[in-house]
């Protein structure tokens, strides 16, 4: 349901909701809050919450650390792990300096600009994404260990998968919250597991990303296990990707399907860094399913770019080389610039690597242009980007490079 400010003052009356906390995120993705009283609404719209930026990674120094946050009425969702008498309820933020000038360091902003740019050319960005996370187990003390919680493998079942009724509960958590998973199994690492959705409008999907971990972390602690995202949480084990998928409206154009795809491959080298935004990120690439080379085709694993079979508004693109590290609205964003290079430039597809890369010799390999290989060489690619130049601010660029 989306609400207006006048029913979120209404429903913070009717439903005992005591606290209302205002979630953004850092420029690397890791989401943030702050907690006001429901007597604070009308000032929270108005004119927004203050908050000390200095502290936030990428958000400046001491000299200016004055932001503001604005709520967005139409996100409000509870959290139902809180208590049912007086409730906790979350709103996502946008963030702005005093005088009112937008933030440059706001991803969230810089989705809604892209979505904005993209309606203007009469298209609609759709996506849907694909977390996977590995569950270890706590010490004596509650710390996380690196112990997987079971051995399973990929959509066994239980007993042998012991991730189930945890993801049940992520599950139904989440429908409380108004996001509707699609599926849950478990994945191929031992202790790893995998919730899909259906696909949504980018800053409802990239929100909902955010809102994922988040559940995903709270439900697991309260099982007395840790939810790992990182890229790489085993060595010998697959890593957790973040895949992308990805349609355009309106569906019945297949041109411009084709050039979206087309203009992803010819970006996707730039906009690595901020797919996959850690040192461990480049242990993943390339193996175990994770793609290496820029390519596509139909069903194939083995691609950075997959078409699932499907019709109609069913119709995606799979981009398998994100993982969870990635800030979803900025990955997003460039996504649909992207997107909307092929179609401005009407790039044509190569043709599809029909092919298996993990078993591929190297001649035929020679033929693909590669991925960046480490975390330097995605920078410099982003920083060699007039792509990037003109769509990520360079702020941002500067924060990731040097981080």
């Amino acid at each position: 349901m989306k609400y207006s400010r006048e029913e979120v003052i209404q429903y913070a009356q009717e439903e005992d909701v005591k606290f209302i906390r205002l979630a953004f995120c850092d420029v690397f993705g890791k989401q943030k809050n702050i907690s006001i009283m429901p007597d604070e609404l009308p000032r929270a719209f108005e004119h927004g919450i203050a908050f000390d930026a200095s502290a936030i990674a990428g958000f400046g120094d001491e000299t200016r650390s004055d932001l503001l946050l604005h709520p967005e009425p139409d996100t409000l969702m509870p959290l139902p792990w809180r208590p049912e008498h007086g409730r906790v309820v979350q709103m996502f933020s946008t963030i702005t300096y005093p005088d009112g000038t937008p933030f440059e360091c706001d991803t969230r902003s810089l989705l809604k600009k892209a979505v904005s740019e993209a309606r203007d050319r009469g298209c609609e960005f759709t996506f849907g994404a694909e977390q996977e996370f590995y569950l270890f187990l706590l010490d004596e003390k509650g710390d996380p260990t690196h112990t997987p919680s079971d051995e399973a493998g990929y959509m066994d079942i239980a007993p042998d998968d012991q991730g189930e009724n945890v993801r049940r509960e992520i599950c139904l958590t989440l429908e409380q919250m108004g996001i509707r998973p699609e599926s849950s199994h478990h994945e191929e690492g031992p202790g790893q597991n995998e919730i899909d959705f259906r696909y949504s409008d980018a800053l409802t999907a990239a929100g909902n990303s955010m809102t994922f971990q988040r559940v995903v972390k709270t439900v697991a602690h309260r099982n007395g296990l840790c939810a790992d995202f990182s890229p790489k949480p085993i060595e010998y084990a697959p890593g957790n990707g973040f895949h992308i998928n990805m349609s355009i409206k309106p569906f019945d154009e297949s041109e411009k399907f084709s050039q979206m795809i087309a203009g992803i491959l010819a970006n996707v080298r730039a906009m690595t860094l901020f797919l996959n935004p850690t040192e461990d990120s480049y242990r993943r690439l390339g193996r175990n399913k994770a793609p290496g080379f820029v390519s596509w085709s139909a069903e194939n694993r083995s691609q950075l770019v997959r078409i699932p079979a499907a019709a109609g508004e069913y119709r995606r693109a799979e981009l398998r080389s994100p993982d969870p590290c990635a800030n979803p609205y900025l990955a997003f964003a460039l996504l649909i610039y992207a997107g909307l290079d092929g179609i401005d430039r009407k790039l044509q597809l190569p043709p599809a690597a029909d092919i298996n890369f993990y078993k591929a010799d190297k001649d035929t390999l020679a033929g693909f242009e590669k991925l960046p290989e480490s975390y330097a060489e995605a920078c410099r690619a982003a920083a060699e980007s007039g792509f990037i130049a003109e769509h990520i601010p360079a702020e941002i660029l500067d924060i990731y490079c040097g981080r």
